[in-house]
């Protein structure tokens, strides 16, 4: 690449740098647009789970865990 080509390449580049900033400082300045993440994927609305599922999965664990001690304290 010659001198000129790279001039020009970043002469581009800083055009296009400048259009993003322009769009974000109309937008409301440092906040993201909404609906994207910081890397340009949408993101999904976060899923909560109601109190008795929370509950199911803590005891289904809690049993998983007693079977895990049962099976270590056999094998010593």
């Amino acid at each position: 690449m010659s001198r000129e080509q790279i001039l020009k390449a970043i002469d581009e580049e800083i055009g296009k740098l400048q259009q993003a900033r322009k769009l974000l400082q109309s937008s409301g300045g440092s906040k993201l647009v909404s609906g994207l993440s910081s890397n340009g994927r949408k993101t999904r609305a976060k899923r909560t789970r109601s109190a008795y599922a929370r509950a199911r999965i803590a005891a289904a664990q809690k049993r998983r865990w007693a079977k895990q001690k049962k099976e270590a304290s056999a094998k010593s």
